[in-house]
């Protein structure tokens, strides 16, 4: 019985994994992507060139596997973010935006796909 439970509770669990957390949806992007320094420390932190607060961890914690599942598992606040990250970046720091890509697409197979899921 107390397997039974276990698996039932597992079950439940992985059930409820169709998205990333939503504890940061609310993240003022426009905010972010207007400070230089701000977006230069998401940046960094996303490179491994910086370190990382709380919210910026949480992010890179999800962003390998929202990069290659074209953001499948993103709620509808969080596909706002990332357009919003990588059309800031481009255009305010298009070299970090290379290396950006680079680290999580150096085969340029999903960056593609993925603007286009989270236009």
């Amino acid at each position: 019985m107390k397997l039974f439970i276990a698996l039932a509770t597992l079950v439940v669990l992985a059930a409820g994994q169709n998205t990333y957390t939503s504890e940061n949806d609310d993240l003022d992007i426009d905010a972010l992507v207007s400070n230089p320094e701000m977006l230069k420390a998401w940046f960094n932190c996303f490179v491994d060139k910086g370190s990382c607060d709380k919210v910026q961890a949480r992010f890179k914690v999800d962003l390998p596997e929202a990069v290659q599942q074209t953001c499948a598992k993103c709620t509808a606040a969080q596909k706002v973010i990332t357009k919003k990250f990588f059309a800031g970046l481009k255009e305010k720091a298009p070299a970090d935006y290379e290396v950006f890509r680079q680290k999580f697409d150096p085969e340029n197979k999903y960056f593609g796909p993925l603007e286009k899921a989270v236009a």
